[in-house]
């Protein structure tokens, strides 16, 4: 090698060590970032001593902007950490927070834009460059006193700048983790006390229900004994037409008792072998004088030969009702409805159904229909009901281990409602 070749072969081997130490100062840079555990604080203090290391520099701090102001969050000198400048101050960080741009002063004692330091430092070059990410201010990096017999150069920057970037990752990182856990922790109250209104509320639910039941059920009781006292003609009509909305609000509200308890898991059924003829008949029976008072005929289809089914009667015969019910709520007057039962070719299951000559049902508002709150129509009507009647069919029909749908009657006219329910 000539001696001509030395100081160029001296540079590159100096530039292969700088390069070396950035890389191992960056690995453990990554290590800093992967520890979810470390705090913010611990993490910058640490980036600065790796970047003073790195740049040979015995004096600097790192400081992140809250609000309109810089806190030191790391610092060489720790009577530093915590104090604060505003934005609008005449310092070197100041101006590189407001101008978005590093500086690099060879002298400051020299430069009139900013204050004297009154030999609190041993040297007089500064460097301070801007944190940003975004096109937004997260911070200022700020270095001086250079060791040894050297001092900061304008190179130096680069330095600085790519030390910026890695900082910028450890904040982020240390940002976005602070926010999911404040929305984690809103999350978490709003969830507890929206349990806890949940609970006050099923609770106001159920007493409210209860209360209810007794004095509807005094009602209906003295509306039977006056019955026998009252004639024909309009008197009898206002009568029968009090029994109906008093017998529809004690479904009604025998639904929602049945209902709450299938939800909470409470409800035992109480199985016992029924005659499926009887049923319908009595289901049909319940709502005859509704139906005479709409003008609708009611129609009963049997297969002639039913075998008694196990079941809870009482709450298939609830759904029977709340399906006929539901069909009178849309049907216009001078129409049929019928009600219908068959044995399934599997020959271990029964279809119950119920047919209407109403408007029909699209195909795009079935799904759905026979959820919590799910109405057929926004008229307030009384036998279109609160949208629970048939969500209490589908969980009491469920509850026997069968199923409900709608479909088109074969006539291609109005809705029909069927159910499946096994033998046993």
């Amino acid at each position: 090698m000539s001696d001509h070749d030395a100081p160029f072969a001296d540079s590159t081997v100096q530039n292969l060590v700088q390069a070396q130490h950035l890389l191992a100062n960056i690995s453990l840079i990554i290590k800093l970032l992967n520890d979810k555990e470390a705090k913010l604080a611990d993490s910058l203090a640490e980036i600065l001593d790796l970047l003073l290391d790195y740049i040979g520099v015995e004096q600097g701090s790192i400081m992140v902007q809250e609000n309109k102001e810089l806190v030191v969050a790391a610092a060489t000198r720790p009577e530093l950490i915590g104090k604060r400048q505003p934005l609008t101050g005449a310092s070197v960080a100041a101006w590189v927070a407001r101008t978005g741009k590093p500086i690099f002063i060879p002298d400051i004692s020299q430069d009139d834009r900013f204050q004297a330091r009154n030999g609190v430092y041993k040297k007089n070059a500064v460097l301070s460059a801007p944190i940003i990410q975004n096109g937004k201010l997260l911070g200022v990096i700020n270095a001086t006193d250079k060791g040894g017999d050297k001092d900061l150069l304008k190179e130096d920057v680069a330095y600085l700048l790519d030390f910026s970037s890695l900082i910028i990752a450890i904040l982020v990182q240390r940002q976005m983790q602070r926010e999911l856990q404040r929305q984690r922790n809103i999350l978490k109250k709003r969830n507890q006390e929206l349990r806890r209104q949940e609970a006050l509320r099923d609770e106001l639910y159920r007493m409210l229900i209860h209360d209810l039941k007794a004095p509807l059920a005094e009602v209906v009781a003295n509306l039977d004994i006056l019955s026998y006292s009252i004639g024909g003609g309009e008197q009898r009509e206002f009568m029968e037409a009090a029994q109906m909305g008093c017998e529809r609000t004690v479904s009604m509200i025998s639904n929602l008792i049945a209902t709450s308890k299938i939800e909470d898991g409470k409800l035992k059924l109480s199985l016992e072998s029924t005659a499926v003829p009887g049923l319908i008949h009595e289901a049909l029976s319940a709502i005859s004088g509704l139906a005479r008072s709409k003008g609708i005929e009611l129609r009963l289809t049997l297969d002639p030969e039913l075998p008694p089914i196990h079941m809870d009667r009482v709450l298939i015969l609830r759904t029977l009702q709340n399906l006929l019910t539901n069909a009178l709520g849309h049907s216009p007057g001078g129409r049929v409805i019928t009600a219908g039962s068959r044995l399934l070719p599997t020959g271990s299951q029964i279809e119950f159904s119920v047919s209407d000559q109403g408007a029909g049902i699209p195909e795009h508002q079935r799904q759905g229909l026979f959820e919590k709150y799910s109405r057929l129509s926004d008229r307030q009507d009384a036998l279109v009901g609160t949208g629970l009647g048939l969500y209490f069919c589908k969980l009491a029909v469920e509850l026997h281990r069968g199923t409900i749908g709608v479909d088109t009657p074969p006539e291609g006219r109005g809705s029909r409602f069927h159910f499946t329910l096994p033998l046993r």
